[in-house]
């Protein structure tokens, strides 16, 4: 009985211990390889294509779909917005440290603000230009190169999932936090690219850039918690 436990056990962290090595060198991995194609040009075309594809044929101005879905892609981008993300930011690490989670609440924040922060030293640097060839469903203040709305709601809802996971015991319940962490994420990337702020890649590197972070953050989650006595 004892021993095959140990053998699950074993097998457990066997299991967590490759996953954790793939994501720590595949996100980062992707999000350099992404920044590769982009610097040297290679996805222009690509980019151009999806781009177009959420735009009606002949007329690049008119988004799919009817006007209220419009709306509600504009609706949906905001959850990745620096207002939105910096109000949930405060109210959910006041709720964690209310409840006595100082820990999470730090490594939370401190991951959402990084995020953000490189976000913006990576527009700098790339210093990529915005899609000029639709009209714009939302104002823009920035470089295109990562999309920031995209890095700020991986970051943030991915590690606020963890978070949430953390202390809940049953398995169903974590995997629809994370589902509905990565549901949010998608969104909100696909909404900046429907509105034709962002070239798809922008996002794709954004998912990884916040992705990195909220790895991360669940690396130190795991590190710095307090051994059982």
């Amino acid at each position: 009985m004892i021993i095959e436990r140990l053998k699950a056990l074993r097998g457990k962290v066997e299991t967590r211990t490759l996953v954790l090595l793939v994501a720590l060198v595949g996100v980062p991995s992707l999000f350099l390889s992404i920044a590769d194609e982009v610097a040297e040009g290679e996805t222009a075309a690509l980019d151009r294509r999806l781009l177009l594809a959420f735009r009606s044929p002949g007329d690049p101005s008119d988004p799919l779909g009817p006007r209220w879905f419009e709306e509600s892609m504009r609706d949906i981008t905001a959850l990745g917005g620096f207002t939105v993300v910096t109000l949930l930011t405060i109210v959910a690490t006041l709720l964690l440290v209310f409840h006595q989670r100082r820990r999470e609440a730090l490594i939370f924040a401190g991951t959402v603000i990084l995020a953000y922060a490189s976000s913006e030293v990576l527009k700098a640097f790339y210093d990529r230009d915005r899609p000029m060839i639709v009209a714009h469903g939302s104002i823009v203040y920035s470089q295109s190169f990562p999309s920031g709305h995209s890095t700020a709601a991986a970051a943030t809802f991915l590690t606020l999932a963890t978070v949430l996971a953390s202390v809940e015991s049953n398995r169903r319940t974590k995997a629809l936090i994370y589902a509905l962490a990565i549901t949010a994420m998608i969104a909100v990337g696909v909404s900046r690219v429907y509105l034709g702020v962002h070239w798809p890649t922008d996002v794709l590197a954004g998912w990884a850039l916040g992705a990195t972070w909220a790895l991360a953050a669940w690396i130190v989650l795991v590190v710095s918690q307090p051994k059982r006595a």
